[in-house]
């Protein structure tokens, strides 16, 4: 299933949340957690952490994979928390009249 507009960033910072991941940890992670009903393409993987770590929303570090491989792992910083917070809340409000519009039963119900 493709992402919805908008909603990678939040989903990488909640994922990132858990604890510090290399990218694809964190593809697994969400394709894991979703059931493998969500795949996250590289390409916009990879610019969603660019554009976050750019807003310091993240903040990198190069380490090794169990493998040992070079991997550059991403972890939140603060200002990523209380952004996943806000739009957390935000999208959870979103679902919820999302929701309520497309169970109202129609008159030909």
């Amino acid at each position: 299933m493709p992402l919805v507009k908008g909603t990678l960033d939040v989903l990488v910072l909640k994922t990132l949340s858990w604890s510090p991941m290399h990218a694809f940890e964190i593809a697994t992670w969400l394709e894991e957690r979703s059931g493998g009903r969500l795949s996250v393409e590289d390409a916009a993987l990879m610019q969603a952490l660019h554009r976050m770590e750019e807003r310091q929303l993240l903040e990198a570090e190069w380490g090794l994979t169990e493998k040992g491989r070079r991997a550059r792992y991403y972890r939140l910083t603060a200002a990523g928390r209380a952004h996943l917070r806000a739009e957390t809340k935000r999208l959870s409000e979103y679902v919820d009249v999302l929701t309520s519009v497309l169970s109202t039963r129609t008159a030909h119900s």
